[in-house]
């Protein structure tokens, strides 16, 4: 592995010497020690991954199973000690309580006794003897597998083995396949039990599988929403900016409207009796605010950048321009992509081993309960930064790639003739020589990130204490800061990569280097980056925005069921990423132009021994920015020194 063999020399310059910018010249490993604890890292989550093949059992989950152990709608092997178990359930796949109406929990456990029928009952069943009808003209038996449907109206034991009646009508949901009471009473008391009082992990978990459907068909909406904007920037005019800023504008408005209007649409249900509703209002006044202030933030935002819209025109042609040069670069979200979707469809199959993960253990009757292993707790969190660290880990690879392969085409000389496979170049180089410094900034948005993570929740903690209003305040203080860190550490990053790619030094290296050149010239570059990166972002609130409002609006047809909370806080995640990840291509092409232009300038002075790399459209570009926001300071400093120096004249007759 080249990492471990030394150093490399890119050009025919010279050996190193003291440090200074020397693009494309010199190459060597860097921060292999944290390359190293990656690795250790992913071992492991492999051992998890493992650990939860075996010990796991996603099919109860996911199909539910009975009092006995049996996974509805599977062929099941038998446990010790409980005769019952083992039976062939494929055609049962529904769960059924026999005394739906009562249900009570103690210790997360439900009282009722379930069963695997092959299909719920529509209408309510009021003796013994509807029962045995029902199985005779359904095949759905509805008593305790060891009493025949023949003997449900003579066993003297009928009454303990057969549902407690009336039977209520049910209806099947895609809950755990359980079988809902229709009846108001029953539905309430089922509901509240089923959905509030379950574990925490297992409420995410379902919360994940009732609205799969749903999500699945968001997370595609949010894919189509960040190739539009993509195919948008890169074929971006001044008319087509005017038409995308008025789509902005009128869609925060709408959405924040259309919110406000479902929060007081809740207010106004008298039926709200289950604490999921309850919930469910609380986070749609949570969406409602957050909706709001950033509606307000954004409009005053593009209200004083109003007149700069010309310069964001042009800013965007120049990007597109380099994009053209290489046009793969716009493949690179796409590979991006597959890669976490493929990661991440991994990491939700471990979850749900993980959070089934139990030891059979049979009690009085012959029922069985799964009792949690020790430590799931822990390696759940342990799976949760893994989660946060490969994501980030491949956002920076895609990053680092970008950053190579327009760092390779801007230092070059001839720009007739182009560098050839740019891309596959710097994927070469990064894979060779830089995967540490990688997995040092990733790591450093995941310690940043894990901490939000841990005050999130508990700050859901806390929701439910009224006393605790002072540690509330405190929490989302601490959660502000570290959303403000989260997105300073998210842009030195990205300088560092490009630091990296320019110089091949390590990630500290890079990031103080970046900062100091940035530094000398922060007056007109970090205002051009500062408007890029604005547009940018209105491009991912523009498809976080609508693919959240899609989900409530979705949601809003199954409130009864369904906490909003944990699905959409999934999409909204997902479709930030895939937004991100789309959309940083230019993100990543801007700021690496930006850095390279400091950079020429900074080792060049346009003299025929040492010219500049730039040609002359970007040139041009710059010069047309740093006068308009020269013309701004001046008429901003003479408004100042005319309201300064007003002094009372006498009246001239």
């Amino acid at each position: 592995m080249p990492c471990f063999r030394g150093e490399y020399l890119v050009s025919a310059a010279e050996s190193p010497r003291q440090r200074e910018w020397r693009p494309q010249i010199y190459r060597k490993c860097t921060d292999p020690a944290w390359l190293i604890l990656f690795f250790v890292f992913w071992v492991g989550l492999v051992f998890i991954m493992g650990y939860s093949v075996i010990a796991g059992a996603a099919g109860r989950l996911v199909f539910g199973y009975d009092s006995y152990g049996n996974v509805c709608g599977k062929k099941n092997s038998p446990v010790e000690g409980a005769p019952l178990s083992g039976q062939d359930m494929t055609g049962r796949k529904h769960v059924f309580f026999m005394d739906s109406c009562n249900l009570e929990t103690k210790d997360i456990k439900i009282n009722s006794i379930a069963l695997c029928i092959s299909s719920c009952p529509q209408e309510q069943l009021d003796t013994l003897e509807d029962v045995q009808l029902f199985a005779k003209n359904n095949g759905s038996f509805l008593c305790v597998y060891n009493l025949n449907s023949v003997n449900y109206t003579q066993s003297p034991r009928a009454a303990s083995l057969c549902p407690r009646l009336p039977v209520p009508p049910s209806k099947s949901f895609p809950l755990f396949n359980r079988c809902i009471p229709q009846t108001p009473e029953c539905y309430s008391k089922f509901a509240s039990v089923l959905i509030n009082d379950v574990d925490t992990l297992h409420r995410i978990l379902s919360g994940i599988m009732s609205g799969r459907d749903t999500v699945l068909g968001l997370c595609i909406l949010a894919v189509a929403l960040s190739l539009t904007m993509m195919f948008t920037f890169r074929f971006i005019t001044n008319l087509l900016l005017h038409i995308f800023i008025s789509l902005v504008v009128l869609g925060l408005l709408f959405v924040s409207g259309v919110l406000w209007w479902l929060y007081h649409d809740y207010i106004n249900d008298l039926s709200i009796e289950l604490d999921t509703e309850r919930e469910n209002m609380k986070c749609l006044l949570g969406f409602a605010i957050v909706s709001t202030v950033i509606t307000v933030v954004l409009l005053i935002l593009i209200f004083v950048l109003r007149e700069r819209i010309q310069l964001t025109v042009d800013l965007f042609q120049v990007t597109s321009k380099t994009i053209r040069s290489s046009p793969f670069l716009l493949l690179q979200p796409l590979w991006t992509f597959l890669i976490l979707i493929f990661f991440w469809v991994l990491w939700v199959a471990v979850l749900l081993s993980l959070g089934t993960a139990g030891t059979a253990e049979v009690t009085t009757g012959g029922h069985v309960e799964y009792k949690p292993l020790s430590g799931i707790r822990y390696m759940w969190w342990y799976h949760l930064v893994g989660l946060i660290w490969t994501s980030e880990f491949v956002l920076a690879c895609q990053q680092m790639t970008i950053a190579g392969a327009v760092v390779t085409c801007y230092f070059n000389r001839n720009k007739s003739d182009p560098p050839r496979h740019p891309i596959l170049s710097s994927l070469v180089t990064l894979f060779n020589y830089h995967q540490g410094t990688v997995v040092k900034g990733s790591f450093l948005i995941t310690m940043a990130r894990i901490p939000r993570t841990v005050f999130t929740y508990l700050s859901n903690t806390l929701k439910e204490k009224e006393e605790s209003t002072c540690a509330k305040y405190m929490l989302k203080c601490c959660l502000c800061c570290f959303w403000c860190l989260d997105n300073c550490l998210s842009h030195l990053n990205q300088n560092a990569y490009i630091a990296t790619s320019i110089n091949g030094t390590d990630f500290c290296t890079s990031a103080k280097d970046s900062l100091n050149i940035l530094a000398k010239n922060s007056g007109h570059i970090v205002s051009v980056s500062c408007l890029g990166d604005f547009m940018i972002f209105l491009g991912k609130v523009f498809v976080v925005y609508f693919t959240v409002f899609g989900g409530l609006m979705a949601f809003n047809y199954h409130r009864e069921l369904q906490v909003w909370a944990i699905p959409l806080l999934l999409v909204a995640f997902f479709a930030y990423l895939v937004a991100h990840n789309f959309l940083s291509v230019f993100e990543t092409v801007l700021d690496t132009l930006l850095l390279c232009f400091v950079v020429d300038m900074e080792t060049n002075d346009g003299s025929p021994e040492k010219p500049y790399f730039m040609d002359q459209e970007l040139m041009s570009f710059v010069n047309r920015s740093n006068k308009l926001i020269d013309s701004k300071i001046r008429r901003n400093r003479k408004s100042l020194k005319n309201e300064g120096g007003t002094e009372l004249q006498p009246i001239v007759r």
